[in-house]
């Protein structure tokens, strides 16, 4: 059911799950540089794209990291309280015009912080349509836990 949702004692250390796929538009680019302010031309100018070490344009790392925040909602979903932020997030590849991810999280530690919640960190790779880790590190989410 939709609205069922993964308690904090529902979550074991190194359960997995992997995000639907979506993928990286060039409206998502030109919509995230007018939504952030970043017109870098690595991103919105073609022919400076073709000189760079990339040879053509690539989507903003935020851009690609916002949208992979986003694919987490087609995980189970958790009883989330609020997302508390990133570890060591590390832009390993780039993401091109075209290029499909998805997120695959795991586990990576609890802690009870109080009678009613806990601190869940995942492990996280944003991976590419190829299999590749193009975005990884960790996010630490406040979870809920069950009552009685």
């Amino acid at each position: 059911m939709a609205s069922e949702r993964l308690f904090f004692e529902d979550l074991n250390m190194g359960d997995e799950a992997e995000s639907a796929g979506r993928t990286i538009t060039e409206a998502d680019v030109v919509n995230f540089a007018g939504l952030s302010g970043d017109f870098n031309a690595l991103h919105m100018d073609a022919e400076f794209a073709k000189k760079t070490i990339f040879g053509e344009r690539v989507a903003h790392g935020m851009c690609v990291t916002s949208i992979a925040t986003g694919l987490w909602f087609t995980m189970p979903r958790l009883a989330t309280m609020a997302f508390l932020g990133l570890e060591d997030w590390r832009f390993v590849k780039p993401v091109k015009f075209g290029d499909t991810i998805k997120v695959r999280r795991k586990v990576a530690g609890k802690k009870e912080t109080r009678p009613d919640r806990g601190i869940v960190t995942f492990d996280i790779e944003v991976i590419n349509q190829n299999g590749e880790v193009v975005q990884q590190g960790k996010w630490n989410m406040m979870v809920q836990k069950k009552q009685g």
